[in-house]
Protein backbone atom coordinates (compact mmCIF):
# COMPACT_ATOMS: atom_id res chain seq x y z
CA UNK A 1 0.00 0.00 0.00
CA UNK A 2 0.99 3.50 -0.94
CA UNK A 3 1.51 5.49 2.62
CA UNK A 4 0.05 9.26 2.14
CA UNK A 5 3.69 10.64 2.61
CA UNK A 6 5.51 8.09 0.05
CA UNK A 7 7.37 10.09 -2.14
CA UNK A 8 6.39 10.30 -5.69
CA UNK A 9 8.42 11.01 -8.82
CA UNK A 10 7.08 13.09 -11.87
CA UNK A 11 8.80 12.90 -14.99
CA UNK A 12 8.24 16.31 -17.17
CA UNK A 13 7.58 20.41 -16.03
CA UNK A 14 5.17 21.00 -18.85
CA UNK A 15 1.38 21.00 -18.13
CA UNK A 16 0.52 17.90 -17.82
CA UNK A 17 3.57 17.02 -15.21
CA UNK A 18 3.22 19.81 -13.14
CA UNK A 19 -0.99 18.97 -12.47
CA UNK A 20 0.32 15.73 -11.72
CA UNK A 21 2.84 16.96 -9.40
CA UNK A 22 0.05 18.98 -7.32
CA UNK A 23 -2.16 16.35 -7.33
CA UNK A 24 -0.20 14.15 -5.38
CA UNK A 25 1.53 17.50 -3.03
CA UNK A 26 -2.42 18.51 -2.36
CA UNK A 27 -2.80 14.82 -0.63
CA UNK A 28 -0.04 15.12 1.00
CA UNK A 29 2.59 13.32 -0.61
CA UNK A 30 6.10 14.82 -1.53
CA UNK A 31 6.52 15.64 -4.81
CA UNK A 32 10.36 15.54 -6.92
CA UNK A 33 9.64 16.53 -10.57
CA UNK A 34 12.45 15.21 -12.92
CA UNK A 35 12.96 17.54 -16.01
CA UNK A 36 16.73 18.44 -17.80
CA UNK A 37 15.76 21.49 -18.83
CA UNK A 38 16.70 24.46 -16.76
CA UNK A 39 14.45 27.45 -18.23
CA UNK A 40 11.27 24.84 -18.00
CA UNK A 41 11.80 24.11 -14.27
CA UNK A 42 11.97 27.65 -13.99
CA UNK A 43 9.20 28.70 -15.80
CA UNK A 44 7.18 25.50 -14.16
CA UNK A 45 8.01 26.97 -10.18
CA UNK A 46 6.49 30.36 -11.60
CA UNK A 47 3.40 28.33 -12.81
CA UNK A 48 3.14 26.52 -9.86
CA UNK A 49 3.21 29.72 -7.67
CA UNK A 50 1.10 31.70 -9.70
CA UNK A 51 -1.97 29.05 -10.01
CA UNK A 52 -2.11 28.52 -6.18
CA UNK A 53 -2.26 32.13 -5.83
CA UNK A 54 -5.05 32.37 -8.02
CA UNK A 55 -6.85 29.35 -5.97
CA UNK A 56 -6.41 31.04 -2.87
CA UNK A 57 -7.53 34.69 -3.99
CA UNK A 58 -11.11 32.81 -5.65
CA UNK A 59 -10.55 31.13 -1.75
CA UNK A 60 -10.43 27.12 -3.09
CA UNK A 61 -7.51 26.84 -0.81
CA UNK A 62 -6.03 29.04 2.45
CA UNK A 63 -2.53 30.18 2.06
CA UNK A 64 -1.51 27.44 4.94
CA UNK A 65 -2.32 25.08 2.32
CA UNK A 66 -0.84 26.56 -0.45
CA UNK A 67 2.58 26.84 1.20
CA UNK A 68 1.88 23.33 1.96
CA UNK A 69 1.17 21.94 -1.38
CA UNK A 70 4.41 24.75 -2.13
CA UNK A 71 6.86 23.03 -0.45
CA UNK A 72 5.82 19.40 -1.14
CA UNK A 73 7.26 20.08 -4.33
CA UNK A 74 10.96 19.91 -5.31
CA UNK A 75 12.44 20.14 -8.92
CA UNK A 76 15.70 18.43 -9.89
CA UNK A 77 17.43 17.94 -13.16
CA UNK A 78 19.07 14.58 -11.52
CA UNK A 79 17.53 11.39 -11.99
CA UNK A 80 19.26 9.79 -9.40
CA UNK A 81 17.08 11.71 -7.07
CA UNK A 82 14.33 9.48 -7.67
CA UNK A 83 15.29 6.73 -5.93
CA UNK A 84 13.38 7.44 -2.94
CA UNK A 85 10.54 7.25 -4.94
CA UNK A 86 7.72 4.51 -4.23
CA UNK A 87 5.81 5.50 -7.93
CA UNK A 88 7.25 7.56 -10.73
CA UNK A 89 4.81 8.68 -13.30
CA UNK A 90 6.56 9.81 -16.51
CA UNK A 91 4.54 12.92 -17.98
CA UNK A 92 6.94 13.36 -21.13
CA UNK A 93 6.55 14.15 -25.03
CA UNK A 94 4.38 11.16 -26.85
CA UNK A 95 7.16 9.08 -28.62
CA UNK A 96 7.85 5.68 -28.02
CA UNK A 97 11.46 5.84 -28.12
CA UNK A 98 11.75 8.68 -25.75
CA UNK A 99 9.55 6.90 -23.16
CA UNK A 100 11.45 3.89 -23.41
CA UNK A 101 14.64 5.10 -22.74
CA UNK A 102 13.17 6.90 -19.60
CA UNK A 103 12.01 3.69 -18.16
CA UNK A 104 14.87 1.47 -18.80
CA UNK A 105 17.26 4.42 -16.78
CA UNK A 106 14.38 4.61 -14.33
CA UNK A 107 14.25 0.89 -13.55
CA UNK A 108 18.21 1.29 -13.46
CA UNK A 109 18.23 3.58 -10.35
CA UNK A 110 14.53 3.03 -8.76
CA UNK A 111 14.31 0.34 -5.91
CA UNK A 112 12.67 -3.15 -7.52
CA UNK A 113 8.99 -2.13 -5.26
CA UNK A 114 8.95 1.22 -6.90
CA UNK A 115 6.17 1.04 -9.31
CA UNK A 116 6.50 2.71 -13.21
CA UNK A 117 3.62 4.58 -14.60
CA UNK A 118 3.13 6.18 -17.65
CA UNK A 119 0.97 9.06 -18.51
CA UNK A 120 0.80 8.19 -22.47
CA UNK A 121 -2.27 8.98 -23.79
CA UNK A 122 -2.03 6.76 -27.35
CA UNK A 123 1.25 4.47 -27.06
CA UNK A 124 0.89 1.14 -25.93
CA UNK A 125 2.18 0.55 -22.19
CA UNK A 126 3.44 -3.40 -23.33
CA UNK A 127 5.66 -1.95 -25.56
CA UNK A 128 6.93 1.19 -23.33
CA UNK A 129 7.51 -1.62 -20.61
CA UNK A 130 9.30 -3.92 -23.53
CA UNK A 131 12.20 -1.56 -21.99
CA UNK A 132 12.55 -3.12 -18.84
CA UNK A 133 13.87 -6.46 -17.64
CA UNK A 134 11.18 -6.67 -15.26
CA UNK A 135 8.10 -5.69 -17.08
CA UNK A 136 5.50 -6.26 -13.94
CA UNK A 137 6.58 -3.06 -12.86
CA UNK A 138 5.17 -0.97 -15.39
CA UNK A 139 1.86 0.42 -15.61
CA UNK A 140 -0.83 2.98 -17.74
CA UNK A 141 -1.88 6.13 -15.88
CA UNK A 142 -3.53 9.15 -17.79
CA UNK A 143 -4.42 11.82 -16.53
CA UNK A 144 -6.72 14.69 -18.27
CA UNK A 145 -5.34 17.85 -18.68
CA UNK A 146 -5.70 19.93 -16.87
CA UNK A 147 -5.05 17.06 -14.55
CA UNK A 148 -5.84 19.40 -11.15
CA UNK A 149 -9.41 20.08 -12.44
CA UNK A 150 -9.97 16.92 -14.76
CA UNK A 151 -11.63 14.15 -12.66
CA UNK A 152 -10.91 10.91 -14.79
CA UNK A 153 -7.60 9.14 -14.53
CA UNK A 154 -7.68 5.80 -16.74
CA UNK A 155 -5.34 3.46 -15.27
CA UNK A 156 -4.05 0.65 -17.78
CA UNK A 157 -2.58 -2.66 -17.38
CA UNK A 158 0.36 -3.88 -19.71
CA UNK A 159 0.36 -7.38 -20.90
CA UNK A 160 2.97 -8.24 -18.23
CA UNK A 161 1.70 -5.56 -15.26
CA UNK A 162 1.79 -7.14 -11.87
CA UNK A 163 -2.34 -6.92 -10.41
CA UNK A 164 -0.88 -5.65 -7.56
CA UNK A 165 0.39 -3.01 -8.66
CA UNK A 166 -2.94 -1.83 -10.58
CA UNK A 167 -4.99 -2.47 -7.39
CA UNK A 168 -2.36 -0.24 -5.40
CA UNK A 169 -2.31 2.59 -7.99
CA UNK A 170 -6.40 2.37 -8.23
CA UNK A 171 -6.51 2.92 -4.59
CA UNK A 172 -3.64 5.44 -4.43
CA UNK A 173 -5.70 7.66 -7.05
CA UNK A 174 -8.97 6.95 -5.92
CA UNK A 175 -7.84 8.59 -2.54
CA UNK A 176 -6.41 11.75 -4.32
CA UNK A 177 -10.57 12.14 -5.47
CA UNK A 178 -10.15 11.08 -8.88
CA UNK A 179 -12.66 8.43 -11.03
CA UNK A 180 -10.84 5.18 -11.87
CA UNK A 181 -11.86 3.26 -14.84
CA UNK A 182 -9.81 0.37 -15.75
CA UNK A 183 -8.79 -0.08 -19.08
CA UNK A 184 -7.47 -3.08 -21.76
CA UNK A 185 -3.68 -1.94 -23.16
CA UNK A 186 -5.59 -0.90 -26.71
CA UNK A 187 -4.89 2.26 -28.94
CA UNK A 188 -6.68 5.40 -27.36
CA UNK A 189 -7.53 3.24 -24.41
CA UNK A 190 -11.57 4.51 -24.08
CA UNK A 191 -11.90 8.12 -24.13
CA UNK A 192 -9.42 9.00 -27.05
CA UNK A 193 -10.33 6.05 -29.15
CA UNK A 194 -14.35 6.26 -28.23
CA UNK A 195 -13.68 10.31 -28.94
CA UNK A 196 -12.25 9.92 -32.22
CA UNK A 197 -15.39 10.36 -34.49
CA UNK A 198 -16.26 13.47 -32.62
CA UNK A 199 -13.16 15.42 -34.66
CA UNK A 200 -13.14 13.01 -37.42
CA UNK A 201 -17.16 12.88 -38.77
CA UNK A 202 -17.34 16.75 -37.96
CA UNK A 203 -13.98 17.05 -40.34
CA UNK A 204 -15.86 14.78 -42.85
CA UNK A 205 -19.00 17.01 -42.90
CA UNK A 206 -16.71 20.45 -43.21
CA UNK A 207 -14.66 18.57 -45.90
CA UNK A 208 -17.97 17.74 -48.03
CA UNK A 209 -19.02 20.91 -47.39
CA UNK A 210 -22.26 19.87 -46.44
CA UNK A 211 -21.84 22.65 -43.10
CA UNK A 212 -19.42 24.91 -42.20
CA UNK A 213 -17.27 25.00 -39.01
CA UNK A 214 -20.29 27.20 -37.03
CA UNK A 215 -22.73 25.10 -38.47
CA UNK A 216 -21.25 21.80 -36.91
CA UNK A 217 -20.41 23.45 -33.87
CA UNK A 218 -23.53 24.59 -33.03
CA UNK A 219 -25.47 21.66 -34.05
CA UNK A 220 -23.31 19.55 -31.07
CA UNK A 221 -23.74 22.38 -28.93
CA UNK A 222 -27.66 23.64 -29.35
CA UNK A 223 -28.57 20.24 -30.21
CA UNK A 224 -26.69 18.29 -28.60
CA UNK A 225 -26.11 19.65 -25.02
CA UNK A 226 -21.66 19.08 -25.99
CA UNK A 227 -20.21 22.19 -23.85
CA UNK A 228 -18.09 22.73 -27.14
CA UNK A 229 -18.30 22.33 -30.62
CA UNK A 230 -15.57 19.43 -32.31
CA UNK A 231 -14.03 22.44 -33.75
CA UNK A 232 -13.59 24.42 -30.81
CA UNK A 233 -12.49 21.58 -29.16
CA UNK A 234 -10.15 20.66 -31.37
CA UNK A 235 -8.27 24.29 -31.52
CA UNK A 236 -8.32 24.31 -27.33
CA UNK A 237 -6.55 20.65 -27.43
CA UNK A 238 -4.16 22.32 -30.40
CA UNK A 239 -3.59 20.81 -33.52
CA UNK A 240 -0.19 19.38 -32.96
CA UNK A 241 -1.94 16.98 -30.30
CA UNK A 242 -5.25 16.25 -31.38
CA UNK A 243 -3.94 15.48 -34.72
CA UNK A 244 -1.12 13.35 -33.64
CA UNK A 245 -3.48 11.24 -31.64
CA UNK A 246 -5.71 10.82 -34.20
CA UNK A 247 -2.84 9.79 -36.49
CA UNK A 248 -1.26 7.20 -33.39
CA UNK A 249 -4.55 5.30 -33.13
CA UNK A 250 -5.00 4.89 -36.40
CA UNK A 251 -1.47 3.65 -37.25
CA UNK A 252 -1.41 1.39 -34.50
CA UNK A 253 -4.90 0.01 -35.39
CA UNK A 254 -3.56 -1.31 -38.83
CA UNK A 255 -4.87 1.78 -40.74
CA UNK A 256 -8.66 1.12 -40.01
CA UNK A 257 -10.92 3.79 -42.24
CA UNK A 258 -12.82 5.03 -39.08
CA UNK A 259 -10.22 5.83 -37.79
CA UNK A 260 -8.52 7.65 -40.67
CA UNK A 261 -7.19 11.25 -40.58
CA UNK A 262 -8.60 14.25 -42.28
CA UNK A 263 -6.09 16.33 -44.53
CA UNK A 264 -7.83 19.67 -43.56
CA UNK A 265 -6.47 18.77 -40.11
CA UNK A 266 -2.98 17.92 -40.81
CA UNK A 267 -2.74 21.23 -43.25
CA UNK A 268 -3.58 23.21 -40.07
CA UNK A 269 -0.75 21.63 -37.99
CA UNK A 270 1.77 21.85 -41.17
CA UNK A 271 1.30 25.82 -41.12
CA UNK A 272 1.36 26.03 -37.25
CA UNK A 273 -2.20 27.06 -37.09
CA UNK A 274 -2.35 24.72 -33.68
CA UNK A 275 -5.62 27.17 -32.80
CA UNK A 276 -5.88 28.90 -29.43
CA UNK A 277 -1.80 28.56 -28.64
CA UNK A 278 -0.96 29.68 -31.45
CA UNK A 279 -3.92 32.37 -32.34
CA UNK A 280 -5.33 30.39 -35.33
CA UNK A 281 -7.06 26.75 -35.94
CA UNK A 282 -9.87 26.46 -37.44
CA UNK A 283 -11.01 30.35 -36.28
CA UNK A 284 -9.23 33.18 -35.97
CA UNK A 285 -8.14 34.09 -31.93
CA UNK A 286 -6.25 37.04 -32.55
CA UNK A 287 -9.33 39.41 -31.72
CA UNK A 288 -11.91 38.16 -29.02
CA UNK A 289 -13.28 35.06 -30.41
CA UNK A 290 -17.32 34.19 -30.68
CA UNK A 291 -18.71 31.62 -32.39
CA UNK A 292 -20.37 32.86 -35.41
CA UNK A 293 -24.29 32.69 -35.65
CA UNK A 294 -25.37 28.91 -37.68
CA UNK A 295 -27.11 29.10 -41.15
CA UNK A 296 -28.94 26.12 -41.29
CA UNK A 297 -32.07 25.17 -39.95
CA UNK A 298 -32.91 23.12 -36.81
CA UNK A 299 -33.52 20.19 -38.62
CA UNK A 300 -30.23 20.03 -40.47
CA UNK A 301 -28.77 20.39 -37.59
CA UNK A 302 -30.24 17.82 -35.82
CA UNK A 303 -28.77 15.47 -38.84
CA UNK A 304 -25.16 16.31 -37.83
CA UNK A 305 -25.63 15.75 -34.59
CA UNK A 306 -27.47 12.44 -34.97
CA UNK A 307 -24.60 11.54 -37.61
CA UNK A 308 -22.05 12.33 -35.25
CA UNK A 309 -23.74 11.27 -32.13
CA UNK A 310 -24.36 7.30 -33.79
CA UNK A 311 -20.48 7.13 -34.72
CA UNK A 312 -19.34 7.90 -31.17
CA UNK A 313 -22.05 5.32 -29.79
CA UNK A 314 -20.73 2.52 -32.63
CA UNK A 315 -17.46 3.19 -31.50
CA UNK A 316 -18.75 3.03 -27.58
CA UNK A 317 -20.56 -0.61 -28.32
CA UNK A 318 -17.32 -1.86 -30.10
CA UNK A 319 -15.09 -1.26 -26.92
CA UNK A 320 -17.50 -3.01 -24.94
CA UNK A 321 -18.00 -5.75 -27.42
CA UNK A 322 -14.04 -5.77 -27.56
CA UNK A 323 -14.01 -6.15 -23.63
CA UNK A 324 -11.84 -3.15 -23.57
CA UNK A 325 -13.73 -1.59 -20.59
CA UNK A 326 -17.12 -2.60 -18.30
CA UNK A 327 -19.71 -0.88 -19.63
CA UNK A 328 -20.27 1.31 -16.16
CA UNK A 329 -16.05 2.70 -17.22
CA UNK A 330 -16.89 3.41 -20.72
CA UNK A 331 -19.93 5.91 -19.76
CA UNK A 332 -17.61 7.49 -16.95
CA UNK A 333 -14.87 8.04 -18.76
CA UNK A 334 -16.69 9.94 -21.28
CA UNK A 335 -18.68 11.74 -19.01
CA UNK A 336 -15.61 12.27 -16.82
CA UNK A 337 -12.84 12.63 -19.52
CA UNK A 338 -14.58 15.02 -21.88
CA UNK A 339 -17.28 16.09 -20.20
CA UNK A 340 -19.73 14.81 -22.78
CA UNK A 341 -23.45 15.51 -21.74
CA UNK A 342 -24.23 11.85 -21.12
CA UNK A 343 -22.72 8.43 -21.54
CA UNK A 344 -22.64 7.48 -24.88
CA UNK A 345 -24.18 3.54 -24.03
CA UNK A 346 -27.53 5.43 -21.85
CA UNK A 347 -27.62 7.57 -24.91
CA UNK A 348 -27.59 4.77 -27.07
CA UNK A 349 -30.84 3.55 -25.20
CA UNK A 350 -32.35 6.65 -24.51
CA UNK A 351 -32.38 7.30 -29.23
CA UNK A 352 -32.91 3.39 -29.62
CA UNK A 353 -30.37 0.96 -31.00
CA UNK A 354 -32.47 0.84 -33.89
CA UNK A 355 -31.88 4.40 -34.89
CA UNK A 356 -28.20 3.84 -34.45
CA UNK A 357 -28.08 1.31 -36.74
CA UNK A 358 -29.97 2.84 -39.20
CA UNK A 359 -27.96 5.76 -39.25
CA UNK A 360 -24.75 3.77 -39.72
CA UNK A 361 -26.22 1.48 -42.63
CA UNK A 362 -27.88 4.41 -44.37
CA UNK A 363 -23.97 6.14 -44.58
CA UNK A 364 -22.46 3.01 -45.21
CA UNK A 365 -24.35 2.23 -48.15
CA UNK A 366 -24.12 5.32 -49.42
CA UNK A 367 -20.23 6.12 -48.56
CA UNK A 368 -19.28 2.30 -49.68
CA UNK A 369 -16.72 2.43 -46.84
CA UNK A 370 -16.12 -0.03 -44.07
CA UNK A 371 -15.67 3.10 -42.20
CA UNK A 372 -19.80 3.15 -41.09
CA UNK A 373 -19.80 -1.06 -40.35
CA UNK A 374 -22.00 -1.87 -38.11
CA UNK A 375 -20.65 -3.53 -34.49
CA UNK A 376 -21.38 -6.60 -34.37
CA UNK A 377 -22.65 -6.21 -30.49
CA UNK A 378 -25.65 -3.74 -32.09
CA UNK A 379 -26.59 -5.82 -34.32
CA UNK A 380 -26.92 -8.50 -31.88
CA UNK A 381 -28.31 -6.32 -29.29
CA UNK A 382 -31.21 -5.40 -31.70
CA UNK A 383 -32.19 -8.73 -32.72
CA UNK A 384 -33.04 -9.56 -29.33
CA UNK A 385 -34.77 -6.55 -28.51
CA UNK A 386 -31.82 -5.86 -25.54
CA UNK A 387 -30.33 -2.52 -24.11
CA UNK A 388 -27.57 -1.78 -22.91
CA UNK A 389 -28.78 -0.19 -19.48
Amino acid sequence: MLLKDSVIGVIGCGAMGLGIAQVASTFGHSVIILDNNASAIQKAQQNLKAGLDKLVAKQKINENKAKEILNNISFTQEINELTVCVLVIEAVVENLEVKKKIFSQLESITKETCILASNTSSLAITAIAASCRKPERVIGIHFFNPATLMPLVEVIPGIASDDSHVQICKELISGWKKVCVQVKDTPGFIVNRVARPFYSEALRIYDEGIADLADIDRAMKEIGGFKMGPFELMDMIGHDVNYVVTETVWSQFYFDPKFKPSLTQKRLMEAGFFGRKSGKGFYNYNNDFELPASKISKNEASKIFIRILCMLINEAADTLYLKIASREDIDLAMTKGVNYPKGLLKWADEIGIQQVVNQLNELRDYYEEDRYRVCPLLKKMLAANQTFW
